[in-house]
């Protein structure tokens, strides 16, 4: 089992990941000024680029949306993953063999290696699908896809390919490519007999199934000649890469919208999940060649934030009888959703791809704003077995529904359905529904599950929260980096004001209640827009400074509250980390964790300089601007001084008032004279 990721292997993967290199997979950039980059953010929709990438600091901003953070948490964004994930993606990406705390291990560099190969050769071979889709040979794969109204540009969008009807064109190929045989049997893409291997997949129409992430890590086939006596579909077989029940079709084209919507379309089928896309639901996701299960809900977790704040899950399902038993297995999983979960079947049977096809775009919509709770679904189902217009019906129909209302965990839904159920039973008295729910959920509960737990106990919630935990721990170990020897990993917000750490839990839990609030300090301020100005710089080019500049910088009594913090943040960060390539994180972790994205922020800002010479003259000139404000307030204060006090009764210090103006005036000057 994995352990914490080692602290110095982050801060190396992080060194030497090129930033804008990953995140030109993503966005495209341009240059915008010396060292820094801007694109169309990847996180919100806008038309004019407000997204920053500076490589050499390591760091992005959106000016726009404010989403903020180094090369993993673009990755932790980008793919919706995980922080090891993260770490652990990119480091596969540049060979880097990761060590891990309490003894655990991660992935060892030779699977590293072979898992690179096993993608490359999935890679490979869809390129090689789509180019066979274009030969007289894939006609008939074509024509299937005009059939349904995919066109070609549809079918490239989706990665739609063909493979031959050999048996060792794919295999021929590859191997051409330099793949050993012992390596392309890994990949799920041949079956083996006496001979050797062989295609597996001959005379059908390819889709390429992609990871969160879009690698391919298998395919799924439809034949298309009566003469292949396999089966309609067939999907690549479990391997390293591929788990079917961890895998959703689409998932890598959907995730952005599924994110940004709060809302996943469970389809059934591959062309479902293209229709819904092309007709603009581009949130829908299909299974490959299992039920929507438990290791599909954690990727649907990640993605919609289940937190109930009203992301929604939607099942489409085929109207006939194997659709209603999908629905209904689709029940047993709801109860680990959080995201409230809805039905959506078409009265006629048809699937999306079918609606599409013969009755346009605006049909797909209109089946998944036709959605029901499932739980109304799952009720409703158990009462259509009965007639209910007879009392043996409505009896039999509450026997058999009062279970289902049972199941349901959250109380106050039960209580709802309860009442709901009556209605649907007509009857006059809801209280002989309470009662049928209340003896169906004592029976629930006293009768163990096939894994020995009782039904009702939340020990899925257990394990559900204890992952939680587990991540959130694992990930806070981690996002500090630079602190002081002594300070706890994680707590990025604390001590940001000098204060020493609290030794009671009443001080502890008092530091919530006296913890400062920043306003974002207005643009407008000549004060505030010379500090911030002074932080860009400060920020961006700590290296300019010469130890004379940060004792002056140290001293200089910054008004605006969230900039003062920042201003403590970097001193508490220290000169000596000015050289490291943490500079930017270990500021952000010694301020408040409400400001860490203001510190992105200007560490990004373009400064209005396109060479080096005026780069270096604009940041001195702001310096100097900032230091000789701080020296005028400190004469002004001593010279008010001066004036209020009597020298023939207190010679002593107006004597050293005037020596301390004369030294202010000699800084000044000297300011002045030399930058």
């Amino acid at each position: 089992m994995a352990g914490l990721i080692k602290r110095e292997d982050i801060d190396e993967v992080r060194t030497r990941t090129d930033l804008k290199e990953i995140v030109d997979a993503y966005v495209t950039l341009k240059s915008a000024g010396i060292g820094s980059y801007k694109g169309l953010c990847p996180f919100h929709d806008e038309r004019s680029p407000s997204f920053h990438v500076r490589p050499q600091m390591g760091y992005f901003h959106c000016f726009g949306c404010q989403e903020s953070g180094d090369v993993i948490s673009f990755i932790q964004k980008m793919d919706h993953i995980s922080f090891s994930e993260a770490v652990e993606k990119l480091a596969g990406r540049i060979s880097y063999e990761l060590r891990y705390e309490d003894g655990g291990t991660g992935p060892r560099r030779e699977d590293i290696g072979r898992r690179q190969r096993l993608l490359d050769a999935h890679k490979i071979a869809g390129e090689f699908f789509r180019e066979q889709l274009l030969t007289p040979a894939g006609a008939t794969g074509r024509t299937f896809l005009s059939e349904r109204g995919f066109d070609r540009e549809a079918a490239e969008r989706f990665g739609v390919g063909f493979a031959p009807q050999g048996w060792e064109t794919l295999l021929k190929y590859l191997t051409g490519k330099g793949f050993t045989q012992e390596e392309l049997k890994l990949t799920g893409m041949f079956s083996e007999g006496n001979r050797g291997i062989y295609d597996r997949f001959r005379g059908r129409l390819m889709w390429p199934i992609r990871d969160i992430a879009g690698d391919t890590v298998g395919f799924g086939a439809r034949k298309l000649f009566d003469d292949d006596q396999g089966p309609k579909y067939l999907n690549t077989p479990e391997t390293t890469l591929y788990k079917k029940s961890q895998v959703l079709y689409g998932i890598d084209l959907a995730k952005r919208s599924i994110a940004a919507k709060r809302q996943l379309v469970v389809v059934e089928g591959y062309t479902d999940v293209m229709a819904c896309h092309l007709a603009g639901v581009q949130t829908a996701v299909a299974t490959c060649g299992t039920a929507f299960g438990t290791d599909h809900i954690k990727i649907a977790r990640r993605l919609l934030s289940d937190d109930g704040t009203g992301g929604e899950v939607v099942f489409t399902f085929d109207g006939d009888a194997a659709g209603q038993k999908a629905a209904l297995k689709a029940f047993d999983e709801d109860q680990r959703f959080v995201a409230q979960t809805f039905v959506a079947v078409e009265a006629s049977g048809a699937d999306p791809c079918e609606l599409r096809q013969h009755k346009g775009d605006e049909a797909v919509h209109a089946l998944i704003r036709s959605r029901r709770p499932l739980f109304e679904f799952a009720i409703r189902s158990t009462l259509a077995k009965f007639d209910l217009s007879t009392v043996e019906g409505r009896v039999s129909g509450l026997r058999e529904s009062a279970p289902v209302v049972a199941a349901i965990r959250d109380g106050s839904t039960r209580m709802g359905y309860s009442q709901e159920l009556a209605g649907w039973l007509g009857l006059a008295d809801p209280n002989e529904v309470l009662r049928a729910v209340k003896s169906a959920e004592r029976k629930l509960h006293s009768q163990p599950d096939a894994k020995g737990h009782r039904h009702g106990q939340s020990q899925h919630q257990g394990q559900s929260s204890q992952g939680q935990g587990q991540r959130q721990a694992y990930e806070q170990s981690h996002r500090v980096v630079g602190q002081q020897d002594g300070h706890q990993q994680g707590q990025s917000g604390q001590g940001s004001f000098g204060s020493a750490a609290t030794n009671s839990e009443s001080e502890a839990a008092g530091s919530q209640e006296a913890r400062p609030t920043f306003t974002r300090p207005d643009p407008r301020d000549p004060q505030s827009r010379m500090e911030r100005e002074a932080l860009e710089v400060v920020l961006q080019h700590p290296g300019l400074l010469s130890a004379g500049n940060w004792q002056h910088f140290s001293a200089t009594e910054f008004v605006i509250p969230a900039y003062r913090a920042i201003q403590l943040g970097i001193a508490l960060a220290g000169e000596s980390a000015v050289a490291s390539s943490q500079w930017l994180e270990a500021v952000r972790a010694n301020v408040p964790v409400e400001l860490e994205s203001l510190v992105a922020e200007l560490a990004l800002s373009p400064l209005p300089a396109t060479r080096e010479d005026t780069l270096m003259r604009y940041c001195r000139d702001i310096l100097r601007r900032l230091f000789e404000l701080q020296i005028t307030r400190l004469k002004e204060e001593r010279l008010g001084a001066l004036q209020r006090m009597d020298p023939a009764v207190d010679p002593e210090n107006y004597q050293l008032l005037q020596r301390e103006l004369m030294e202010l005036e000699t800084a000044r000057r000297q300011l002045r004279g030399d930058g």
